[in-house]
């Protein structure tokens, strides 16, 4: 399982904010998230890392089907449209969206330095 978040030092993290109109909520909302996945750090098969690219969709993907939550400028994202996706043998829409996630995610970091305590 690879999860992926948004830097929440990053300025990219913080423009978003800016941009809904919630400060630094977003880049808050990241903490916590590592608070709450922090026992995961030395789990087997696991694996959270962090970016700082811009934040263009959230993508939530189980083997060959995917939720993509596409952003909506000045929005949060529980305001903006949610697209169900499948990989099917017509067609490319989910293979460019897993093909993002895989660009991001060779530019990320782990989120906890190697060898960091649970």
């Amino acid at each position: 399982m690879r999860l992926l978040l948004g830097d929440p030092d990053s300025p990219q993290v913080a423009e978003r904010g800016r941009e809904e109109g919630i400060g630094d909520a977003i880049a808050s909302k990241i903490r916590n998230t590592l608070v709450h996945y922090a026992p995961l750090q030395n789990a087997k098969g696991v694996e959270v890392n962090l970016h700082s690219t811009t934040l263009y969709s959230s993508l939530y993907r189980f083997d060959e089907e995917a939720l993509v939550n596409t952003h909506v400028y000045g929005l949060p994202a529980g305001h903006a449209p949610v697209l169900h996706l499948r990989r099917l043998s017509a067609g490319d829409l989910f293979d460019t969206y897993a093909e993002s996630f895989e660009r991001v995610w060779a530019q990320s970091r782990p989120a906890w330095p190697a060898g960091a305590a649970a």
